[in-house]
């Protein structure tokens, strides 16, 4: 009787299995869509429920490079970093809106805008924020593998123009772009943010130095990317951009931003003493570990009362001139104050004036 070879037949049955299941390849998405997003019922209800923090504020948004300036491509030439910008931003614009903000835009088509016009199409705007749109591409042209999502702010925290609510943003923002893309946040950086003097030391980029708002630049993505390019140039794959750049503004709003109030605009000196008062406020309280004071471009001793949110600052010695004032705290969800800077003006007859 012939003896049947299970272990053959076996092994022929798996590589039939193998071969079935090779040939008939599953194709992947390219992407994800975001609960809250992919059905619009839901999405109209997170942009409603977000209204409340966003309503009134007033954001401008800069679609970078555009017009003359097309230069920069996947390798291609089929993925257009100004035209991706464009559309990112608009999309991000349309959920801002909904949300009852009012909305400036360096360019809302394909046209010129000279480089440093835009920080002062920003600074005349009387916006709260500005918002750069961009994506990048690595120092060398033979990379197509490179790419993650990223957010750049203003200086260092070593350095006096350093504005800590600007990294702040940054964080909020990059956190949930960083999510929907499900793009990693690159080896430069712990939580996907960058200070612009990582790339221009010193300097930084233009309209982040230029800019008197805060302010905040998005690198969205590599567009020279391999993988990247075949998202970039899909409008519904722009519009999630925009999505999550929102939600990150709404939430970075939803933690609050503490106010500071200077309590009198004018004083005299008493026997070469100067005593100023500040308000410190914040519904979900100020952190009074995470205040400074900067009196003539130096740290300043302060005292803070806890139960009233008063600062006090007491100066001497203070001849004639203007002296530069800046005050920054945070609240209880690590929220850092806007950009808070006042001249303290001395005149011949000892009056003091606090001066934006």
């Amino acid at each position: 009787m012939r003896k049947i070879n299970f272990i053959s037949i076996s092994s022929a049955f798996l590589f039939i299995i193998m071969f079935t299941a090779c040939s008939s390849t599953k194709e992947f998405p390219l992407f994800e869509y975001p609960l809250d997003w992919k059905d619009t019922a839901v999405r109209e209800k997170t942009i409603s429920e977000y209204s409340q923090f966003l309503s009134g504020k007033k954001i401008f948004l800069d679609p970078g490079h555009g017009g003359e300036d097309r230069r920069n491509t996947s390798h291609d030439k089929l993925v257009i970093e100004a035209d991706v910008n464009l559309r990112v931003s608009l999309a991000l614009k349309k959920y801002l809106e909904q949300a009852g903000v009012n909305i400036l835009i360096s360019r809302d088509k394909d046209a010129t805008v000279d480089l440093g016009y835009r920080s002062v199409l920003a600074n005349n705007s009387g916006a709260d924020l500005f918002i750069s749109v961009h994506h990048n591409a690595p120092g060398k042209t033979e990379d197509d593998y490179t790419n993650y999502t990223s957010v750049y702010y203003h200086a260092k925290q070593i350095d006096y123009e350093y504005e800590p609510c600007n990294q702040d943003m940054a964080r909020y923002i990059e956190r949930d772009l960083s999510y929907v893309m499900g793009n990693p946040v690159g080896l430069g950086s712990f939580d996907g943010t960058y200070s612009d003097y990582n790339i221009y030391p010193g300097e930084g980029f233009s309209v982040l130095r230029k800019t008197k708002i805060p302010a905040v630049l998005i690198e969205g993505g590599f567009h020279t990317s391999r993988l990247e390019e075949m998202r970039l140039n899909n409008e519904d794959f722009n519009q999630i951009q925009a999505w999550g750049i929102f939600r990150g503004l709404a939430k970075y709003f939803k933690a609050g931003i503490p106010k500071i109030f200077a309590l009198t605009d004018s004083t005299k000196l008493d026997s070469n003493k100067l005593s100023l008062s500040f308000l410190l406020e914040d519904e979900n309280g100020i952190n009074h570990k995470m205040i400074s004071v900067f009196f003539n471009k130096q740290e300043i001793e302060y005292t803070f009362d806890k139960s009233t949110n008063i600062l006090k600052v007491e100066l001497e010695q203070l001849t004639n001139g203007t002296y530069p004032l800046r005050i920054i705290c945070a609240n209880k969800n690590g929220n850092h104050s806007l950009p808070f800077h006042k001249s303290i003006v001395v005149s011949n007859d000892a009056q003091i004036e606090i001066r934006d």
